[in-house]
């Protein structure tokens, strides 16, 4: 059965239009001051070839949970993800589905000065507004009533959140959500798999918090595990009053 993405409804996007975009495991939804599915489409089509073809010669890349050195002869997608996993201390394959919205992201804003991209959970936001995530966090009582607000400037940001309770990318911990913020997706998202992997229990969350602290880039982390929450950095999170 197909997991459900209710959550996609649970970001604030105000004054944009939004759509779908699908391309083999890669499922985007996007917010824009238009419809740039086709656009959407030829960019998923480039950078998941890119990849594809990168792992078909180097299958390491996509099995490694250890992070693997630099290549100078890889595309910048590929080496990007390489860095985040770097700066995380996890395999490149963590950052994958931060990396495809940013990447995308960047290039549509070509077409408009606003965008949103949610990729499996991961956020790439471009706004001169103010926007609110909540933040979904499986069966805990807190998923939904918790949110992350992004400012309105001209800075791009990845909000990506790991879980070790629900999804089907790899988590070593118990979380039900650790989530980074970060200048780059690719590293938020990475940092995310780190963060969630630090936590087995509850009492866990301080030690989690500092880890976040010391992965270069990362400007807030926020944990959840069943009713218990942790939360450090340089963004505000708030708690959300509408029932969801």
């Amino acid at each position: 059965m197909a997991e459900s993405k209710h959550y996609r409804e649970w970001i604030n996007r105000q004054g944009l239009t939004n759509f779908q975009v699908r391309y083999a495991e890669t499922d985007l939804f996007i917010m824009a001051e238009s419809n740039l599915s086709a656009e959407a489409k030829t960019l998923i089509l480039k950078y998941h070839k890119q990849i594809r073809d990168y792992i078909h010669k180097n299958p390491a890349f996509e099995t490694s949970l250890e992070p693997l050195p630099a290549d100078n002869s890889a595309p910048p997608i590929i080496n990007e993800m390489i860095e985040a996993g770097q700066k995380a201390c996890v395999g490149p394959m963590a950052a994958v589905a931060g990396v495809i919205a940013e990447y995308i992201g960047r290039e549509l804003l070509s077409f408009s000065q606003e965008i949103i991209i949610e990729n499996g959970g991961d956020l790439f936001i471009k706004s001169s507004r103010e926007r609110v995530a909540a933040i979904y966090a499986g069966t805990s009582p807190l998923s939904g009533k918790i949110g992350v607000k992004i400012p309105g400037d001209s800075c791009a940001r990845g909000v990506c959140t790991s879980s070790g309770t629900f999804g089907h990318a790899i988590s070593f911990g118990k979380a039900d959500a650790a989530l980074a913020v970060s200048r780059s997706a690719a590293l938020a998202d990475a940092a995310a798999t780190a963060i969630g992997n630090a936590v087995k229990t509850a009492a866990d969350i301080d030690n989690a918090l500092k880890l976040a602290q010391q992965i270069p880039g990362i400007d807030a982390a926020l944990i959840i595990i069943e009713a218990n929450l942790g939360a450090w950095g340089d963004i505000e999170f708030t708690r959300l009053d509408t029932e969801r």
